[in-house]
């Protein structure tokens, strides 16, 4: 049967404490930064999943074809792998609370939806799902709010 999306925490994830970034891991990106402004910022905040979020953001826009998807899609696997490595230094095993109202988990969230954003993108609905679900479990409400 396939993964079905959830709009809640997982059974689990109530159990543990909120996993709260430190400020210093706040997103480097203040948004509407060009291409360059972006790729310079990864260079200097490699581990910012922020800035591979918003880089990720700024391919997809740039159209429809292949290369940007691509380039996009490399993006965004990038903030996913930094962030899970940034909150399991800070106490996360893996699942529960991340809130979005703590602005340094911001960045994180962001390259989680991201992901998914870009893999319903290519026709990866599985891991659309996936990474819906785990952004859903960190905060119910943080896709709506990075939706709007």
């Amino acid at each position: 049967m396939a993964e079905q999306i959830r709009k809640g925490r997982d059974l689990f994830g109530t159990a543990h404490p909120e996993v709260k970034l430190p400020t210093s891991l706040a997103s480097a990106v203040t948004g509407g930064e060009s291409l360059g402004e972006l790729e310079a910022l990864a260079v200097a905040n490699p581990k910012d999943s922020g800035v591979w979020a918003a880089l990720a953001a700024y391919h997809l826009q740039q159209g429809d074809l292949p290369s940007e998807k691509i380039t996009a899609y490399a993006c965004a696997r990038t903030g996913y792998h930094r962030g899970p490595v940034a909150l399991r230094s800070n106490g996360w095993r893996g699942t529960g609370p991340v809130p979005w109202s703590h602005e340094p988990n911001r960045g994180v969230l962001r390259a989680i939806m991201m992901l998914a954003v870009v893999a319903r993108a290519i026709g990866e609905e599985d891991e659309y799902i996936r990474c819906l679900n785990l952004v859903n479990d960190c905060d119910p409400d943080a896709a709506d709010e990075m939706l709007k």
